[in-house]
């Protein structure tokens, strides 16, 4: 892949509970592609990483969620496994910094089950999105349109579905976020 993220930080929000492949393989590629990356989390350390249903690495956490600054990141990379996202939703500030990047129409990339915290946050309103099958009624119930797609991309937002779709997710992440934000999708996420 081009280095044609060079000059760019992205963050990466995840927790305990995160499916592994999901946050290395993206972590590598935007790294590949010349991206600053830090993976902030709710606690500082590490985060438990899952291999579907059995503990994988752990991941050391760059940045703690309460010192992390939405405003320094040009974009969010948002792993799924089951535990992940269910457990970040219960956070009122990994909520506000996911929405500080909606707001602000700054690219988005969440994968399986990733886009649940997409919910709580308000940035699936209007826009297509694609997902592990289970949160289909999650999502369309929040007023996404939800395709069965490898990747989906609507104004900033890439969504896919499982780990196979990598190959999809990993390419369609970083020209989302070479072209940086999205300003259009702002009335939708309102």
């Amino acid at each position: 892949m081009a280095r044609n993220l060079t000059g760019k930080t992205v963050a990466v929000l995840a927790t305990d509970g995160f499916e592994q492949v999901e946050l290395t393989e993206p972590v590598k590629a935007l790294r590949d592609a010349g991206a600053t990356v830090h993976v902030v989390a709710p606690k500082s350390g590490q985060i438990q990483g899952w291999n579907h249903h059995d503990k994988g690495d752990m991941v050391t956490v760059d940045a703690a969620l309460d010192q992390a600054d939405a405003t320094r990141y040009d974009a969010l990379m948002l792993p799924g496994g089951v535990i992940n996202p269910d457990a970040l939703r219960l956070e009122p500030k990994a909520i506000a910094f996911i929405q500080s990047f909606v707001q602000t129409g700054k690219p988005i990339a969440a994968i399986c089950h990733g886009p649940w915290t997409l919910i709580d946050a308000g940035g699936v309103q209007g826009r297509k999105v694609t997902s592990w099958p289970s949160l289909k009624t999650d999502l369309t119930n929040a007023g996404a349109d939800w395709v069965d797609e490898a990747v989906v991309t609507d104004r900033g937002l890439v969504t896919s579905r499982k780990p196979d779709d990598l190959t999809a997710f990993c390419p369609k992440m970083i020209e989302e976020f070479a072209e940086g934000r999205h300003l259009g999708h702002r009335h939708a996420a309102e």
